[in-house]
């Protein structure tokens, strides 16, 4: 029998076989003394792989377990340990009651899919071009990567030549490399992961080997194609085929998945979202991509994987793209007006410990982590919010830098429902009139602004120290003086030493009149009074405990006596914070953005929880909510925004010198907003302006009330805590009847029933003798809270009968006696 019909050894047909690249590698004639170096060095290569083929351990089915250098190869690190690849992270909102994504954070665009999510064309298609023996050689493409060890060191390109489950290797270290945070580390991980050499080469090996022991074929090429670059940021082969194809991964057609195999050879080259490149663009029809893929057709066909017609079919298809980006980061949350809060979210995660140590882990955690971020914005209601701040505030307004914000959270436990605010979303470094980066609710941490003076809404503060102080609600207060030396105010906090503080009243009247009544009017003068009258100091505290902060260290608290009329400047999402812990009867919850975060594996991340504090005593809060709720009913100064839809609620409203900012701060005891419109920067009184036929001070109110409207329909309220006796009257005192006796001892008497008792210089006309009180104010017979304020009148004696008689206990003075200071 001839020797070429003789059936041969399986092992030396296998052998043979892989003994084809080397037969067919061919040493061009070196024309210079360097390249004759190279090959000398290249052929001394060879012949040295050569000699050690036989020590790999299963080469060619053969466990050489005794040789020398088996040993030496076994001593090699073999675990690979093979991390999560860098994965999309996702931020979802509830829209309809269904979590739906609004944007998607990575720094390589990769979706990891399954075995059974990956067209079979194109792992056919892979195989067939990168790795023909891949299902039945070993770990190592031995005769592959000896081809392109001799390439790269005689001079040619550098050359792969490795098994798919070599470069799953090496693309799971350059993985690592992404990971780190360093950059001299990131570069010297980049020499050890790819490197040319023929060190790095064996310990791919080497780990190759484990990975076998470790995996299936199945598990290896399915991790490869969730790992290999494709060009650019996409990485994997569903970010692959959404991008280029705008398709998935499991409904790849054959020239499409011939077409991303054909990437992978030289995904910076062979990238088909560059149709101006004049080497590889639309005009030639992506020419070098075009013959890499008709290549991999070819080989699809050799491997028996298609057909010659379907090869033929294939190569007649042009190579037609539809890019399709992912858009990276909050941008894309502009869609559906949530790219502000879904900074937030950002923000939130890059300053939360619970996503990592440092700012860099942190960063890590968000994009390369995979997470699937579900917060607790209602998307149904943040386009109602977003339609009434649209209808009266422009993103922009000649003549001002314009400003406008409506932030919504749930009492009891921080959530935050809504974020709006006039301008549209932009980060990048082009400004363009009617955008911003910054988030007008937050603080400069969390968005980048420096807050707004509060004006009037700080008065919830001011009441509140005021009823633990001890005073009361129906409390009278002379709201008549405008000019308030600092002698007159208590700072246990800080030193007030200044000029006098002049208060006029921006709304409201000028007269004695309950604190009720001046909450409700929102007199300033009557509010300064108070002031004078409680430490200012307990003001601070009382914000403080209900979460109030400067919204930027730039500015920081205001200790002097205007802070009483909210000179502080506060973000519009703690103000709606510091509302809610009122309502929900002083416990103040702090806000949070996310509900929900699960990781790439499924398994829940740690999500830092609300955390709620006793920030008021509830009987101070429950008369803080009565008050308030008197601005929002028929004659206060928010009542316009009343939807009126039998839903309690309770508001303030404020406005800053010139009406530069303007607020409105609401809450039920379901959802607590707050409503800014204002100056960004400059000094433009908004009263001065008219949005869609509405002026500049009352905006507030008509953005306000369908936002009202639509929470309360959401989340229905129930009435507020009634207040006690004593925060409504205080311990009441009847009110003396003092007409006719001498002034000293009138003063006297109502100082040790409690009263603060003032003296109105210029006598009156009265039948009560000369010198004495012609009459008191309050009337005799008043019920008066401790402290309330009395004014005396004195007679000038004019319509007394006979001479003046001094009343009982008491002498007539012979002058009008000097008033007792106010306060």
């Amino acid at each position: 029998m001839p020797a070429s019909d003789r059936p041969r050894n399986p092992r030396l047909a296998a052998l043979d076989e892989r003994l084809e690249p080397v037969k067919r590698f061919e040493l061009k004639p070196a024309r210079t003394r360097g390249g004759i170096f190279a090959q000398f060095f290249g052929l001394a290569l060879v012949a040295a792989v050569l000699s050690s083929l036989f020590l790999l351990p299963g080469f060619l089915g053969v466990g050489v377990t005794a040789a020398a250098g088996v040993n030496d190869f076994n001593a090699l690190p073999a675990n690979l340990h093979i991390q999560q690849f860098a994965q999309n992270s996702t931020v979802y909102a509830k829209q309809g009651g269904q979590d739906v994504p609004i944007a998607t954070f990575f720094a390589q665009n990769r979706q990891d899919v399954s075995w059974d999510q990956i067209a079979q064309t194109m792992k056919d298609a892979t195989v067939s071009a990168e790795d023909p023996r891949f299902y039945t050689e070993g770990a190592v493409d031995i005769w592959g990567t000896l081809r392109g060890a001799v390439s790269t060191v005689a001079g040619g390109d550098v050359q792969g030549g490795s098994s798919i489950t070599q470069q799953y290797v090496k693309n799971v270290e350059v993985e690592k490399c992404e990971a780190l945070t360093s950059q001299k580390k990131v570069q010297a991980c980049y020499a050890d992961a790819a490197g040319v050499t023929l060190q790095r080469k064996v310990h791919e090996m080497r780990y190759a080997v484990e990975v076998e022991k470790t995996y299936s074929k199945k598990d290896i090429l399915t991790g490869y194609l969730n790992v290999v670059g494709f060009g650019g940021q996409v990485y994997g082969v569903q970010a692959a085929a959404q991008y280029y194809f705008g398709s998935t991964a499991d409904k790849l057609d054959l020239a499409q998945a011939a077409t991303l195999a054909a990437i992978l050879n030289n995904p910076a080259n062979l990238r088909i979202d560059e149709p101006d490149n004049k080497d590889n663009g639309a005009a030639n029809g992506y020419k070098l991509t075009k013959e890499r893929r008709d290549y991999v057709l070819s080989r699809m066909y050799i491997t028996h994987t298609i057909t010659k017609q379907q090869r033929d079919a294939a190569i007649a298809t042009p190579i037609q793209p539809t890019i399709t980006p992912t858009t990276q980061g909050c941008a894309a949350a502009q869609a559906v007006n949530a790219a502000f809060f879904c900074d937030y979210v950002r923000d939130v995660i890059l300053n939360d410990p619970a996503y990592g140590a440092t700012a860099d882990e942190r960063w890590q955690t968000l994009n390369r982590g995979g997470l699937k971020i579900y917060t607790t914005l209602n998307l149904d209601l943040q386009q109602v919010a977003q339609a009434s701040l649209n209808k009266y505030i422009p993103a922009s307004r000649p003549g001002i830098d314009l400003g406008a914000s409506n932030v919504a959270l749930e009492l009891g436990t921080g959530r935050i429902v809504t974020m709006v605010q006039n301008r549209t979303f932009n980060n990048t470094d082009t400004p363009i009139d009617g955008t911003t980066a910054v988030n007008y609710n937050t603080d400069e941490d969390y968005g980048g602004s420096q807050g707004f003076q509060t004006g009037s809404t700080f008065k919830a503060f001011d009441l509140a120290a005021w009823l633990e102080a001890g005073h009361s609600l129906y409390e009278r207060v002379n709201a008549s003086q405008h000019l308030f030396p600092t002698s007159d105010f208590t700072n246990t906090c800080a030193n007030i030493d200044g000029p006098a503080w002049p208060v006029t009243n921006d709304e409201g009247s000028a007269s004695r009149l309950s604190v009720m009544s001046a909450t409700a009017e929102s007199v300033n003068t009557a509010f300064a009074e108070m002031g004078t009258k409680v430490d200012l100091c307990s003001i601070l505290d009382a914000a403080k405990g209900l979460g109030v902060h400067p919204a930027s260290s730039s500015n920081p608290w205001v200790q002097t006596p205007s802070m009483i009329l909210g000179t502080n400047y506060i973000s519009p999402l703690t103000m709606a914070t510091a509302y809610a812990g009122i309502a929900n009867n002083g416990t103040v919850c702090t806000p949070v953005a996310i509900d929900r975060v699960v990781n790439a594996d499924g398994t829940e991340h740690k999500v830092s929880k609300t955390t709620c504090t006793q920030g008021l005593k509830p009987e101070i809060a429950a008369g803080v909510t009565y008050a308030l709720e008197g601005v929002i009913r028929g004659g206060g100064t928010a009542a316009s925004a009343n939807p009126y839809d039998d839903i309690p609620i309770m508001a303030k409203t404020g406005t800053t010198d010139n009406s530069l900012e303007n607020w409105l701060i609401t809450s039920t005891t379901k959802v607590a907003t707050a409503t800014w419109v204002g100056n960004v920067s400059g000094s433009t009184p908004l009263r001065s302006l008219y949005f869609d036929g509405v002026g500049g001070g009352n905006v507030k109110f008509s953005i306000a009330k369908p936002i009202l409207k639509a929470l309360n329909a959401t989340y229905g309220g129930t009435d507020f805590t009634e207040p006690t006796d004593a925060v409504l009257y205080g311990d009441q005192i009847t009110m003396p009847d003092v007409t006719g006796k001498a002034v000293d001892v009138s003063m006297k008497l109502l100082d040790g029933l409690g009263l603060d008792v003032s003296v109105d210089p210029t006598p009156v006309d009265s039948d009560q003798p000369a010198g004495t009180v012609a009459a008191s104010d309050p009337a005799a017979g008043a019920s008066l809270s401790d402290g309330e304020s009395v004014t005396l009148t004195v007679s000038n004696g004019s319509k007394a009968k006979g001479s003046p008689t001094p009343s009982p206990g008491g002498s007539t003075p012979s002058a009008t006696p000097t008033p007792k200071p106010t306060g």
